[in-house]
């Protein structure tokens, strides 16, 4: 995160904002390894510009994962937020109240399919961008890692317990057991010329196991 929590000037935020766009990219390009000064001639700022917004490497790579997270979250916040997902969470039956018989539903409804396309989305996040969550999460571990775990839990649970209220999900799995898993996908397919591709093909597969048994 930024070394300041201060307001800043106009410029100040465009120079913070493109430094993180530019590190982004990076990343996701040279992994976790990313040179701080490719980044600054990405971002177009002087090394000066970059280690004032960020004093160390530790501190910027903890804000690229801090903003990649937020965005993962939004996307579960609206993937939980769809008619078919909240209604089979709360047991109503949205598609019956609209007088839309039950059998019209596939039976593993939208809530499998929005718990799925989201996993899938932080499978590739992983595997994209190379070491960023391992060198954040697998030693000391800091607050913003650790909010960050947190964030993730929590956005997980919202779609987890749409999906195993609809039968898609089997009762004893945890949103533990799903992002231990997902972490796999993206550890093993991080050196992939597609990484993100197969991260979300290699976890759709994976996540059938997670279905229950017929």
């Amino acid at each position: 995160m930024a070394a300041s929590t201060r307001p800043m000037r106009a410029d100040a935020r465009r120079n913070y904002e493109q430094i993180l766009a530019a590190a982004e990219a990076e990343v996701a390009r040279a992994g976790a390894e990313a040179s701080l000064e490719e980044i600054a001639r990405q971002a177009g700022v002087g090394s000066a510009t970059l280690h004032r917004h960020f004093p160390s490497r530790q501190a910027l790579l903890e804000a690229v994962f801090h903003d990649r997270v937020v965005t993962l979250c939004n996307q579960a916040h609206e993937l939980a937020a769809q008619p078919g997902t909240a209604a089979q969470h709360d047991g109503t039956g949205g598609d019956t109240q609209r007088g839309v018989a039950r059998r019209d539903t596939p039976p593993t409804g939208d809530a499998g399919q929005a718990l799925t396309a989201w996993l899938r989305s932080l499978a590739s996040f992983g595997a994209v961008n190379r070491g960023l969550a391992k060198s954040l999460l697998g030693g000391a571990r800091s607050s913003t890692a650790g909010s960050c775990e947190t964030m993730l839990i929590e956005a997980g649970n919202e779609l987890l317990g749409p999906a195993q209220a609809a039968g898609a999900v089997r009762p004893e799995v945890t949103i533990i057991d799903l992002l231990t898993l997902v972490n796999a996908v993206s550890l093993a397919t991080e050196g992939s010329p597609d990484a993100a591709a197969e991260a979300a093909r290699l976890a759709t597969l994976a996540l059938d196991g997670v279905r229950p048994r017929r």
